[in-house]
């Protein structure tokens, strides 16, 4: 049996999650692996890179929320030392087959909008603007803001006309609106790309294909074995395989929560660059009682999203999910109806009972969790990384992170 090199860490899963860890793990000095067959269907390039941890509060989900605006409070210092290790040249190579370089979305004449650059890893500062299509919708708006009032998170109510002040090309029947000003927007292909290539640059190695089993000895996760049958070995293993993290052979029953697929469907639209910007910020919209969102770009991509559907892991698309989506985008932003669109794409978000994240050290020693983080996966990048790595280099979970451990009490969502 070929075994390869010793690490002090295997991270099973690369994409934002799983990749941001190994990248801040090699900050600190140790020696990571990952390995990754790039499931169909993986969320991390399929997301919108929505950073609205007030924009989509939720009732019952006060310690996601925390959670979230932590994790946004440290996103400019993640993007920071990123962007340094990257170097001064922002013009690197970033992964282009996330992207088709024959897509309308890499038109030379694409230009940032609202004039802002977001550097190599597509971080753009610019606010968060949720919409109310009618009455009723600026009705719940309302409650949201004063569910954020409770909590003391900063938004503001607006008026229909304010709306359509910060976004000219909102529909007139747009009854009233709430500005988070703290939440923001990040691309999350260029983000994933921008770490890989970080990752490539310290020599990390990604094995891309599957974990045919997690090795265990001695009561302790000690490594994986590869479909290949080669094994990378390490004291230490995260799990950060999304929607597949209970799927890993040799897991042993009861060390992680179940975790189960929610797929949402997202489209693509491509903004002429006579257009741009189309929006300037990120939209969430509320369409007579359903959510929906825009997420632009600064290369003139806009990104609508999406559908939520307890399917397992099907990744088709369907019509009517893409149709819910226009509809309801339609309903806010009319003139969208004229843009192309190159692409429409399945993700699944990893999900626990209490839609939590799971992070921490499992009951089985030697075993680390980062998975479970449903729609909040972009967001909470930043915050995740910084735990996991922090207990790979011996450290522990702070006591405002404890109630995201795998062995936490079961809790029915509320």
């Amino acid at each position: 049996m070929r075994r390869l090199d010793e690490f002090d860490a295997v991270v099973i899963g690369a994409g934002l999650i799983g990749s941001a860890v190994a990248w801040r793990a090699g900050r600190l000095g140790l020696r990571v692996a990952l390995a990754d067959p790039g499931f169909p269907g993986a969320a991390s390039t399929a997301a919108a890179g929505m950073l609205a941890p007030v924009a989509e509060a939720r009732y019952g989900e006060e310690g996601v929320l925390a959670l979230g605006l932590e994790s946004a409070r440290r996103y400019p210092d993640f993007i920071a030392d990123l962007e340094s290790d990257l170097a001064a040249d922002l013009d690197v190579d970033l992964d282009v087959d996330l992207e088709s370089a024959d897509s309308p979305l890499n038109s030379p004449h694409a230009s940032p909008a609202a004039g802002r650059s977001v550097g190599a890893a597509g971080y753009w500062a610019t606010g968060t603007l949720s919409v109310a299509y009618d009455r009723d919708d600026g009705a719940a708006l309302a409650e949201l803001a004063e569910f954020h009032r409770r909590l003391g998170v900063a938004s503001e109510l607006l008026t229909g006309a304010q709306c359509r002040a910060l976004e000219p090309l909102l529909a007139p029947s747009v009854h009233s609106g709430l500005v988070a000003r703290g939440d923001h927007v990040v691309d999350n292909r260029r983000l994933l790309a921008a770490l890989r290539t970080a990752l490539e640059r310290t020599r990390t190695p990604i094995h891309r294909q599957a974990v045919a089993e997690l090795l265990v000895e001695d009561g302790a996760a000690v490594g994986v074995r590869l479909a290949d049958g080669s094994e990378l070995r390490a004291p230490q293993v995260v799990l950060a395989a999304g929607a597949w993290s209970n799927a890993i052979a040799g897991l042993p029953d009861g060390a992680l929560p179940t975790i189960r697929p929610v797929k949402g469907q997202i489209l693509r639209l491509a903004v002429p660059a006579a257009q741009m910007p189309f929006i300037s910020r990120a939209v969430h919209g509320l369409v007579r009682g359903r959510s929906v969102y825009l997420a632009p770009r600064e290369h003139g991509e806009l990104v609508i999203g999406a559908t939520s559907e307890e399917a397992g892991f099907d990744i088709r698309v369907t019509a009517g999910g893409v149709y819910e989506l226009l509809r309801d985008a339609h309903a806010l932003f009319p003139g969208l109806g004229e843009l192309p669109m190159p692409e429409i794409s399945v993700g699944l978000r990893p999900c626990a009972a209490d839609n939590a994240p799971v992070l921490g050290r499992t009951d089985l020693p030697g075993l680390i969790a980062a998975t479970g983080h449903y729609r909040n996966g972009v967001l909470l990048t930043p915050v995740t990384a910084d735990l996991i790595a922090g207990l790979l280099a011996g450290g522990e979970l702070p006591s405002w992170a404890r109630e995201f451990q795998p062995n936490r009490p079961k809790r029915a969502h509320a």
